[in-house]
């Protein structure tokens, strides 16, 4: 897993723009105006929808006024969860689960298709600049490992021939349909009498 670098070329300035301030806004309501700082981890990720999904410097001063809390509070919290990127991703942003269950049913195989299909390295864009890659730790999907989360959806119950599928049509800007790709639902027991997943 890479060290998280701050991104090089940062904006001068930030600002929610009115949906996202609406958003805002609700969340806020959620909280006791004493307690508002617990609202930090949802708006750094409004910051992030908003601007192509990595979150500049400049957005993490602006949740910090917004919120009265000290910046570095708020940089320790951008920094510290692989959830939010703090330099440009690609349109479609491939998270490869490489804890304990992933790992002992192949995870290391779709992490060598990731440097092979996409980028040497993680945190780099492709050739096309469509897409990039970086290894992250749990993603809660355990009983259908191994897998991989793509901007906001899962790819589950992957092996070397379906995630490489995966990875060209992300490539190509053609997503297959995420979810399990040994027809399960959810997590329920696998059906190992079907001869292909939901995208085979």
């Amino acid at each position: 897993m890479s060290i998280k670098k701050i991104h090089d070329e940062q904006p001068d300035t930030f600002e929610l723009n009115e949906k996202s301030k609406k958003l805002a806004d609700e969340l806020l309501k959620k909280y006791p105006s004493s307690k508002k700082k617990s609202a930090v981890m949802p708006l750094l990720y409004l910051v992030q929808r908003q601007n192509s999904n990595w979150i500049p410097l400049a957005g993490i001063k602006y949740v910090a006024k917004l919120l009265e809390m000290p910046y570095i509070k708020v940089y320790e919290v951008a920094t510290f969860y692989t959830m939010y990127n703090l330099a440009p991703v690609g349109k479609y942003f491939v998270q490869v689960c490489t804890t304990t269950p992933c790992l002992i049913r192949g995870a290391n195989k779709i992490t060598s298709l990731c440097k092979k299909l996409i980028s040497k390295n993680e945190n780099e864009l492709s050739k096309n600049k469509l897409c990039s890659w970086i290894e992250v730790e749990c993603l809660g999907a355990c009983v259908n490992a191994p897998m991989i989360q793509v901007n906001d959806d899962y790819y589950e119950d992957l092996d070397e021939k379906n995630t490489e599928k995966v990875i060209k049509s992300l490539i190509d800007d053609k997503p297959l349909k995420p979810g399990s790709f040994r027809n399960r639902k959810s997590s329920e027991p696998e059906n190992t009498s079907s001869n292909g997943g939901m995208n085979a």
